[in-house]
């Protein structure tokens, strides 16, 4: 399955839901779409993994190197997901106490 990005603006915050599977071959343009939204001034910014079927290293990287990003210009990022299968993988690597992991559609971002 392919992934599918929509960004959407919540406030001051940019949303991004991602939809299919993110892994070796669709990591590349997960990074694209987030490191251009930074670039282009996006300091609040919640991934939406809600409709992701599955997530990999890769994927995993991807995110830490946009928190990365995000840290060094003063900015946030909130990853939304209620799927326990990758909320599972964020466990595993003890990614969910470096990420700010929220189910609600609708994060504060504090």
């Amino acid at each position: 399955m392919e992934l599918a990005l929509s960004t959407r603006t919540d406030g001051d915050r940019s949303v991004v839901a991602a939809r299919g599977e993110i892994d070796l071959y669709s990591a590349p343009g997960l990074r694209e779409h987030l490191r251009n939204l930074v670039s282009d001034g996006v300091r609040r910014l919640t991934v939406d993994l809600n409709s992701v079927e599955f997530l990999d290293s890769t994927g995993l990287g991807v995110l830490v190197g946009t928190l990365k990003r995000l840290r060094e210009v003063g900015g946030t990022l909130v990853i939304l997901c209620d799927q326990e299968r990758i909320l599972k993988i964020f466990r595993l690597t003890g990614l969910d106490q470096v990420f700010d992991i929220q189910d609600s559609a609708s994060p504060d971002g504090s």
